[in-house]
């Protein structure tokens, strides 16, 4: 129910539902945590990929929770490590990336909010629709959305269970990082992982840390933080290769150590 792929540098993970729109269960919760421990333990994996697998009815991210377990088994949808769908608690030290076409509602929405950057085709639309079902989207959409976008655009949301929020709207926000055509969502992401993967993994990895745990902190762990982390490349082979391709006028080669 979960596939799991390599492209070079880069760990792709389709959710693979398509006669349930993706909707998450037990397969698919262990199955990302799964995907995602291939993507920490991997040495030579430095970016990885979300997204769902088209279906019959077209293109589906993720349709949130299968209500049918969640009547008789919600805990079965989450794991210990990583919460609902295996990821939306998981503690991760590489990018992920959503890749989103078409619906990612409810707790599709959840999964793309767990994730570091979005790319969207423009007929992707979002929404936390719990209040329709008497749920409480409790997978971090009610404080990580309105981390994204206005609070009461996200308050909107999630008092209306509107299911109709555009992928556009979100881009304009500045949520959705890449708007593509329907159906590219995949191969945008590719194209944004790739620009990350010419960048130095560890590099990479300590700055996305940064960004996370720094912002909205006094100025002053910022800076702490900062001065950690460049003090970790220090000695490191990539900084030394790093400064010799500049030297030498070549592309650099990484080897995430």
């Amino acid at each position: 129910m979960v596939n799991y792929e390599k492209r070079g540098n880069i760990g792709v993970i389709t959710i693979n539902r398509p006669d349930a729109r993706n909707a998450v269960n037990t397969a698919v919760a262990t199955g990302i945590e799964d995907a995602i421990d291939q993507i920490e333990a991997d040495d030579e994996v430095w970016v990885g990929i979300l997204t769902g697998a088209q279906t019959a009815k077209g293109y589906i991210f993720c349709a949130g929770a299968d209500l049918k377990q969640m009547s008789t088994d919600p805990g079965g949808m989450m794991t210990k490590r990583g919460g609902f769908g295996g990821l939306v608690q998981r503690e991760r030290t590489k990018p992920l990336i959503a890749a989103v076409d078409g619906p990612a509602l409810a707790g599709g929405t959840e999964l793309v909010l767990s994730c570091d950057l979005v790319v969207a085709s423009r007929t992707a639309v979002f929404g936390i629709p719990e209040v329709k079902r008497n749920l409480v989207a409790a997978a971090g959409g009610l404080f990580r959305l309105p981390r994204k976008i206005p609070r009461n655009v996200a308050m909107e949301l999630a008092l209306t269970g509107r299911l109709d929020f555009p992928a556009e709207r979100a881009h304009h926000f500045g949520w959705v990082n890449v708007l593509c055509d329907e159906g590219q969502a995949l191969e945008a992401a590719l194209g944004l992982a790739a620009q990350i993967c010419e960048n130095a993994p560890l590099a990479v990895r300590e700055s996305r840390k940064i960004v996370i745990e720094a912002t909205d902190q006094p100025d002053e762990v910022g800076w702490k933080m900062s001065g950690e982390g460049i003090a970790k490349m220090f000695g490191t082979e990539d900084f030394n290769e790093g400064l010799t391709a500049f030297i030498e006028k070549r592309a650099p080669r990484w080897k995430g150590r």
